[in-house]
């Protein structure tokens, strides 16, 4: 396997991920909120880079059978029925429904890797289970979305995460990673070390140190504190988010 790590989306060209499996990684929050309402039993989730385009799918929909999701600024958009906080994606409000989804940077990155042979979305929820469906992948690589075009520590951190799950179930002599890819995995390692050393779990620790990330602390001066628990879960959703590139629908396989 061919495994690299890209710190946002501008550091790739589109064309670099042609015939690649991509995995999209936002972990605040939009990846966790995808991953949570299929989980939650929505039928697809529908990502667009703008407002607008959610809105004119919107008009093509019977109303009843969707739900507009998203966030500008971490906040719910007006009009929108949901925000960006995947514990309000419960099967009361999206069970058989699509969800039109918008936010500001997760669908961007979604986007980019638009040429790519597969996209899949990557969080902490469903590390492992992503992680067993790339089994006998030829090519990999994981692109973090950031946050204003900022590489954030948060993404880094999921993608590390990804990173080691791939390295422990995978002989190293079959893998071949790029220096983010080493890089991210080396702050994965860390923080593992820092969570024995304090007898935590990994998650207390991950959610711990999403509080210091730009993501983090944006969400803590919203009052969205509860999310950073929620989205540092390690491996509790088994779900495989993937886009189908004919339809735009993010859906289960």
């Amino acid at each position: 396997m061919l495994l690299k790590v890209h710190y946002l989306p501008q550091f790739v060209a589109e064309s670099e991920l042609a015939g690649s499996t991509v995995v999209v990684v936002d972990l605040l929050r939009a990846s966790s909120t995808i991953c949570q309402a299929l989980a939650a039993g929505a039928r697809c989730v529908v990502p667009s880079v703008e407002v607008d385009a959610t809105w004119e799918k919107a008009q093509r929909l019977p109303r009843s059978e969707i739900v507009l999701g998203g966030e500008r600024g971490g906040l719910r958009i007006e009009g929108f029925d949901l925000g960006n906080s995947p514990a309000q994606y419960t099967s009361d409000q999206v069970f058989g429904r699509t969800v039109l989804f918008t936010t500001t940077n997760g669908t961007r990155a979604i986007a980019h890797a638009r040429l790519a042979m597969r996209v899949l979305i990557g969080a902490a929820v469903n590390r492992r289970a992503l992680v067993e469906s790339l089994a006998h992948t030829e090519r990999v690589d994981i692109l973090c979305a950031g946050t204003g075009g900022q590489v954030t520590r948060e993404d880094i951190l999921t993608a590390g995460a990804l990173v080691e799950e791939i390295f422990r179930r995978t002989p190293a002599h079959d893998l071949e990673t790029n220096s983010w890819a080493d890089a991210a995995r080396g702050e994965w390692q860390e923080l593992l070390t820092a969570a024995g050393a304090l007898g935590r779990t990994a998650n207390e620790q991950l959610a711990l140190e999403l509080r210091r990330t730009t993501g983090g602390k944006n969400l803590l001066a919203l009052g969205y504190e509860s999310d950073l628990a929620w989205c540092a879960r390690l491996d509790a959703l088994e779900v495989v988010p993937e886009l189908d590139a004919a339809s735009g629908e993010i859906r289960l396989p």
